[in-house]
């Protein structure tokens, strides 16, 4: 009896890849839009059902807030270091079967969103072109410098929100075209715009000492990016299969326990390919710029060194990644071309050892990783605050 050679999966994952990139018609669509008169703790909680349609890649948030300084005594507000990112403090998707592919703070999809596009995302090079090129659209991603006691301000911010890993790279895109199944993304608008710590504050958008506020109102509009007119075969569309087992993970977690010049490790779960880890060293009150951190490491359960860098080092990694630093105190370490696979739960640690601790120091982290829908139900997930 003949037999039928058994036929690679990930070519055929590949080549149904390959077909809806050739064939398929990328839509933008909005499919959310609302405003909210003075959000607080209690009604900042919106919630979007996307679409039904296509095979999705993510979503546009534009979020615009207008901000009451009411701090008193004639002090102004100035901008905090992620001030605008943080006009969403948690970002959330539940995809059709429920599993949590994303859970993370404004500031770190801001932050992945530049990582993965080399370039500090929403900006606007300066040149020296006669040509009008420039910051022209003032709506994109925007904040005044101060804001007066008394008086107010309009913040715009801009989010991708990705569920595909890129628009070459479908691993992580959500087939819709489905029925009795629901999918949910929750966006948390910040509670507490306007800090009391100056200059020092990590979830604020501003701050003073003494500093006071909220929104007055907050307008958020969501777009949906997807495939439509995917390529037919004889038993219904060609879809990716490899692709839509993966779930593309936006997660963030805090920790404490810091203590000066020792490691401090950082485990990575179990089951997951990491792409890249943001650590965001907030030293109590003080965002310092690696004058309080001595190194930090890449470390195998059996004690090798992958990476150990001091904070300028791997400042200079992430100019040569984004042309730019990050925000004083963050540091972005890239594993996208030899991602950090974990088989099981402390087989790879980050550590940070850290020159300086102050009281209520704490390390905030970012992950973005690829884990495979049959297996990650049954792993670890990691912590999200």
């Amino acid at each position: 009896m003949a037999t039928t050679p058994q036929v690679n999966i990930q070519q055929v994952n590949l080549a149904a890849r390959a077909a809806i990139l050739s064939q398929g018609i990328e839509m933008t669509q909005n499919i959310f839009s609302t405003t909210i008169a003075n959000p607080g703790s209690a009604n900042n909680v919106v919630n979007v059902v996307p679409r039904n349609v296509g095979l999705i890649k993510g979503f546009i948030v534009k979020v615009k807030g207008t901000i009451a300084n009411a701090t008193g005594g004639g002090t102004a507000v100035a901008l905090t270091n992620y001030n605008a990112a943080n006009l969403l403090s948690q970002i959330v998707f539940n995809d059709l079967n429920n599993n949590v592919r994303i859970n993370t703070t404004g500031w770190h999809m801001n932050f992945v969103n530049t990582a993965k596009n080399r370039r500090v995302f929403g900006a606007a090079a300066t040149i020296d072109s006669p040509i009008k090129y420039g910051s022209n659209f003032s709506k994109v991603i925007a904040a005044p410098a101060t804001i007066a006691d008394a008086g107010s301000g309009d913040v715009y911010m801009t989010y991708y929100v990705p569920l595909a890993y890129s628009d070459d790279d479908l691993r992580g895109s959500v087939y819709a075209n489905v029925v009795n199944a629901t999918m949910n993304l929750q966006l948390t608008i910040n509670p507490t715009p306007v800090g009391a710590a100056a200059n020092s504050t990590l979830s604020n958008v501003y701050s003073a000492a003494g500093g006071a506020g909220s929104f007055t109102s907050v307008t958020i509009d969501v777009y949906q990016v997807y495939l439509d007119q995917l390529p037919m075969g004889k038993n219904g569309p060609i879809l990716p299969i490899l692709d839509l087992s993966t779930v593309y993970e936006l997660k963030n977690t805090a920790l404490t326990g810091i203590v000066v010049s020792q490691d401090f490790p950082i485990p990575y779960s179990n089951f997951r390919d990491f792409l890249s880890t943001l650590l965001v060293y907030q030293n109590g009150t003080q965002m310092n710029s690696g004058t309080d951190v001595n190194y930090i490491s890449l470390q195998s359960a059996n004690f090798t060194n992958i990476l150990k860098v001091d904070p300028y080092v791997l400042a200079l990694k992430s100019r040569n990644q984004i042309g730019d630093d990050f925000p004083p105190a963050t540091y972005y370490i890239d594993t996208r071309r030899k991602p950090i696979s974990t088989i099981q739960y402390g087989n790879m640690q980050l550590n940070l050892n850290a020159s300086l601790v102050n009281a209520n120091a704490s390390v905030l982290m970012g992950y973005e990783d690829f884990a495979l829908v049959n297996v990650v139900t049954g792993a670890g997930s990691l912590a999200a605050s």
